[in-house]
């Protein structure tokens, strides 16, 4: 059975800015629920990540001021969050499902994370709407319980993981792959194990083939034993971020790219929703539903 996080605390107001994507994390899973995809049986409400989970991955002190509300106002201002007692539990609340649905991928071959996906989290510091990496935590809980030794991230989030890429710049355990716009935030981008920066406007097709060469570049290069998969939504046309110029079509054959990836290779994958910034919700919901169902697929 697939098994997918969701939880109250994600649809918490933690930014003045970022009220309206936050409903995405409301209305999805009862769209999943409507079209019949999955039932209340799927869904599950995470714990709260330990401190020396998080810790894994992020230096105690920035953990430890993070959890005190000791971040300065400048260093807030930086992630785009209000920084309160109420973000700090949805934060970790969002650690703790990546953790929980790595557990679920290693029973099941699958599951998903409703949040999630926040790339931006430095091992020392917080940009862009992340205060913590969900994905490297999990990744080094992972690691640390000896359930996987090797371990890719796929980013194809429109933004560049560089959060992710600045916390495994020198750990040859964990690979991380990031498709982003050239253009895009981060101006300043760090380095990954395979960066593929793309031109505005970049369609479906010219965006699949990249996929397609990417993936068949990592085989050649790392041989996983799990994967991570940020599935952001922000590569849509709609999407007044991103500035690419892929369908709702187009993002769905992407996520089936990767899904078939790690079919192919028997590698378990543990997925999180990333960005999606479409002016009409609807959109928003579609594409992320998308995902979802290409994930059945390979059950």
């Amino acid at each position: 059975m697939i098994k997918i996080a969701w939880h109250p605390f994600y649809n918490h107001p933690v930014s003045e800015t970022h009220r309206f994507p936050m409903e995405k994390y409301d209305l999805l899973p009862q769209q999943l629920k409507y079209e019949g995809l999955f039932g209340n049986d799927n869904f599950f409400e995470p714990e709260m990540a330990l401190f020396e989970d998080i810790c894994l991955a992020h230096y105690p002190d920035y953990v430890r001021n993070f959890c005190l509300l000791n971040i300065s106002e400048k260093e807030a201002r930086k992630t785009g969050f209000i920084h309160s007692s109420e973000l700090v539990k949805r934060e970790l609340t969002i650690m703790g499902a990546s953790i929980q649905c790595a557990l679920f991928a290693h029973e099941n071959g699958i599951s998903l994370n409703i949040a999630g996906g926040t790339h931006h989290a430095f091992s020392d510091r917080g940009e862009g709407f992340c205060m913590l990496n969900d994905f490297a935590i999990a990744a080094r809980y992972l690691q640390k319980n000896n359930y996987y030794k090797k371990i890719l991230i796929i980013d194809l989030d429109v933004h560049q993981g560089n959060g992710t890429a600045e916390i495994f710049k020198e750990d040859s355990s964990v690979f991380t792959f990031s498709i982003h716009g050239e253009k895009n935030y981060p101006i300043n981008k760090e380095k990954s194990d395979l960066d593929v920066e793309i031109k505005d406007g970049t369609g479906d097709l010219e965006y699949l083939e990249i996929l397609d060469n990417s993936l068949e570049n990592i085989k050649q290069l790392f041989s996983p034993d799990f994967i991570f998969y940020q599935s952001g939504v922000d590569v849509l046309e709609s999407d007044k971020l991103g500035r690419m110029n892929l369908s709702i079509n187009g993002c769905r054959q992407r996520d089936a790219k990767v899904f078939e990836f790690c079919k192919n290779n028997n590698t378990p994958i543990s997925v999180a929703m990333g960005g999606g910034y479409s002016p009409q919700i609807k959109h928003i919901i579609e594409a992320h539903a998308n995902t979802f169902k290409e994930a059945l697929k390979i059950v």
